[in-house]
């Protein structure tokens, strides 16, 4: 055989193998390899859930559980004999909400407290937008003073401001009071803000405005601080004014975040209980009663416990709208996905 046969003749050809050997460890990886991949998928897609499951779990055990013992005891009628018996109450139906809507003492508490929540409402969204803008326009060091200053009467426990608020609107030596007789005159001393219902709502108003502002200027401000400054200064050298680079620029951007803190704000606002029984020395008033404090005294006062979960479960099914309309929001605004 000369060279030229052998570069004709190619390569050697392999001998076959045996089928039963032929299946190498690469080859069974990668056979398995995908359905590795699948598992491991799953996993990671399960792994979210289990971590939020302690929460869940938690979540269920504090609200839901209550949640659905006020349904059921709302179509009770609950007593103090059964209270303290631990015998089952018996079943009366929708007696309980027939009683309520029927009763015109329930729709002006209602009525009341959605006054009330709107005047709280407005006056914390305008001040607190006001001051979220001039802390724009304040130096460095002020502006750290201001947030100080608003996080301590922040975190301020609601038990200390009532006394403070209290304190300041006493008849005898409050400040309010004092400070209206320097410029009215001295027979303003010894009045007593909560003998009319409207001068006393307007010192809880005070207190409730007080303890929210902080909330809303912090975080309008932090809205505020994501308006692009171009975009202002181009429209002042359009020769737009003031109101208007707010109007067409600043509030554009704003708006959702506004939005979304004047619905807590309703939401809030509309279950305040806390300020009206502090300030009231834990003894209210009927004409100081909104929709939490109702619900409070028909259960304990009155001793009809179903009364008080019934009226509890319709303000749970007033503000589900509001809730509905806030989780909207954060969903327009990306922040639930």
């Amino acid at each position: 055989m000369t060279a030229a046969d052998t570069k004709a003749a190619g390569p050697p050809v392999p001998a076959p193998r045996d089928p039963q050997v032929s299946a190498t460890p690469s080859s069974v990886e990668a056979g398995t390899g995908p359905r590795k991949q699948k598992r491991q998928r799953k996993k990671g897609e399960l792994l979210p859930y289990l971590l939020i499951l302690p929460a869940i779990v938690a979540i269920a055990a504090v609200y839901l559980y209550p949640l659905g013992k006020t349904v059921i005891m709302s179509f009770q009628d609950m007593g103090r004999r059964e209270l303290w018996t631990g015998e089952s109450a018996p079943w009366v139906g929708l007696d309980q909400f027939t009683n309520i809507l029927g009763d015109s003492e329930f729709w002006w508490v209602t009525l009341r407290t959605v006054v009330f929540m709107a005047v709280c409402v407005t006056l914390t969204m305008g001040i607190g937008l006001l001051i979220s803008l001039l802390m724009r326009r304040l130096t460095t060091w002020v502006r750290l003073v201001l947030t100080f200053a608003l996080i301590a009467a922040w975190s301020m426990p609601l038990m200390v401001a009532a006394s403070v608020f209290r304190f300041m609107a006493d008849s005898d030596y409050g400040l309010i009071n004092t400070l209206i007789a320097k410029v009215v005159g001295e027979d303003w001393l010894g009045h007593n803000w909560y003998l009319d219902p409207i001068q006393g709502f307007s010192i809880i108003t005070l207190l409730v405005v007080w303890g929210a502002i902080p909330f809303v200027v912090v975080t309008l401000y932090a809205a505020l601080t994501q308006v692009p400054k171009e975009l202002e200064e181009a429209a002042s050298l359009d020769g737009a004014s003031s109101y208007g680079v707010y109007k067409y620029v600043t509030w554009p951007v704003i708006k959702p975040v506004f939005t979304m803190v004047a619905t807590l704000s309703v939401i809030w606002d509309f279950n305040v209980f806390g300020q009206i029984w502090l300030l009231r020395g834990n003894k209210p008033e009927p004409e100081y009663e909104t929709l939490g404090l109702y619900s409070y005294s028909k259960a304990f006062t009155s001793t009809s416990f179903s009364q008080g979960t019934a009226i509890a479960l319709i303000t749970v099914i007033l503000l589900s709208g509001v809730a509905v309309y806030y989780l909207r929001q954060l969903m327009k605004t990306g922040e639930v996905e």
